[in-house]
């Protein structure tokens, strides 16, 4: 009776952990499809205007600051970020797949350079057409895309030291969160997308983007995903298979509204350019 008494938690604890295990999965799966789609709508959009120099044509969509005639300098860090976003976003999902960790080593490492490149221009080059161009609607959002910009060149530096030091568990967690980061813009699309559908109707969004909504999503498109990640980060070593469970509940909620998100995006925000 007693070794039966001491074995009997553990089936518990390993269905926790596998449920856990699976919403992480879950939600890899449905980023990963709203990030193609996301390439898919730059390349799509972006590319061939800005190939054939018909930048003018970016304005298609509504940008705060797009193309402007006589901007030479502003028009092509515009073109580079948006033609570079699409190349972070592959680089990045390249990254967080297992496989290729495990059986492409040498292309994660040099994949791995190249993201953390191409994260510090993309920030450096928000950060230039935030203050230097005026690329904002308010001060919040200037201030919450400028803070993004500075964690995500923080956060890279990071994962670079602990790589070179070969601390590889604490390399893959900076990843995850360099990755997050990244993600940022991605996010703030997919958030808004998610809460107008949800909610029927763009409650607290205002004509300039300076409603309650707008203010707070402004610096939840990182905060919220990050937090989120800390929780999991912390499930996986808990001991608790409560904690597991309730946190792979809250991953398994967040990537369905996610999901929202990403419907909403495609179907609503880019389809109809295309």
């Amino acid at each position: 009776m007693s070794e039966t008494t001491a074995i009997a938690p553990r089936p518990r604890v390993m269905t926790a952990a596998a449920a856990l295990k699976a919403s992480a999965a879950f939600w890899f799966v449905t980023a990963a499809a709203g990030q193609i789609a996301f390439i898919w709508f730059i390349t799509a959009f972006y590319l061939p205007p800005t190939l054939l120099g018909q930048f003018e044509a970016w304005n298609r969509k509504a940008l705060i600051t797009g193309y402007v005639a006589g901007d030479a300098a502003g028009n092509l860090n515009f073109a580079v970020h948006v033609v570079l976003a699409a190349a972070i976003t592959a680089s990045g999902l390249l990254q967080l797949v297992p496989a290729i960790r495990r059986r492409a080593p040498r292309f994660h490492r040099w994949n791995g350079r190249i993201y953390l490149v191409l994260a510090s221009i993309m920030s450096l080059g928000g950060l230039w057409l935030v203050w230097v161009r005026g690329t904002y609607l308010t001060i919040p959002g200037a201030i919450s895309i400028s803070m993004l910009a500075v964690l995500t060149l923080a956060a890279g530096a990071i994962t670079l030291r602990h790589a070179m030091k070969r601390r590889f568990a604490l390399h893959e967690r900076w990843a995850l969160r360099l990755f997050i980061l990244v993600s940022g813009v991605w996010f703030q699309r997919v958030g808004y997308m998610a809460w107008i559908i949800l909610n029927g109707g763009p409650v607290g969004i205002g004509p300039r983007m300076d409603g309650p909504f707008d203010l707070a999503w402004g610096f939840g498109q990182f905060v919220l995903p990050l937090a989120a990640l800390e929780l999991y980060f912390r499930a996986k070593r808990a001991r608790s298979p409560g904690a597991k469970l309730a946190v792979a509940g809250l991953v398994t909620a967040l990537t369905l509204v996610m999901a929202v998100g990403i419907f909403g995006t495609v179907a609503i925000m880019w389809w109809r350019f295309l």
